[in-house]
């Protein structure tokens, strides 16, 4: 092998490797756009968490707040609805998972387990039917809570379904209290 010879291996080398990196940096460029469009928009992000006053919400109403473009149903249940979800046997239920992201870990689709509170007062979930995603009625259906009238799927006073064609119960988004008026969603 002469002297000559190893310099072309060199050169080939080098452009080997130059054309490997630029196409590289190419394909990178040509890539990150359309990664970067699966992001959440500006205006999703800026509600990312939201403050929500519910010192006007009366026992026994709801009041409906949009959070990263869904629905999202704040609850104070009367006592009556309280013991009604609470006497529910889970054993009993389609879905037996609590579906709580407050929670450590996914538990029995309890009403403790679903409330945001200890006292059972205040439930708090997002308002599409695991079904189709349509939006649930309110006070409605056979057990006295939510009812989606496009398919027939009924939820109980916990958000649980409990007939229809719904595989899960309503999900529950990350949520606490702020303070004892205002709930932080997110």
């Amino acid at each position: 092998m002469s002297h000559a010879d190893d310099h072309g291996g060199t050169r080939r080398d080098f452009l080997f490797y130059a054309t490997a990196g630029t196409g590289a940096v190419v394909a990178g460029a040509a890539v990150w756009p359309l990664v970067n469009q699966m992001n959440p928009s500006a205006d999703v992000q800026a509600l990312s968490s939201i403050r929500v006053d519910v010192s006007g919400v009366e026992l026994g109403s709801q009041l409906t707040v949009k959070y990263l473009g869904k629905p999202v149903f704040i609850r104070r249940r009367t006592p009556e609805e309280i013991e009604q979800a609470r006497s529910v046997d889970v054993s009993d239920l389609p879905d037996q998972i609590a579906r709580n992201p407050n929670l450590d870990d996914a538990g029995a689709a309890t009403d403790q387990n679903r409330a945001l509170d200890d006292t059972g007062e205040w439930l708090v979930q997002i308002g599409v039917c695991t079904h189709l995603g349509c939006v649930p009625l309110g006070e409605a259906g056979d057990f006295g809570g939510w009812f989606c009238p496009c398919h027939g799927s009924h939820y109980d006073t916990a958000g649980r379904i409990r007939k229809g064609p719904a595989p899960e119960n309503l999900h529950i988004p990350v949520a606490s209290f702020a303070d004892e008026s205002t709930i932080v969603l997110g």
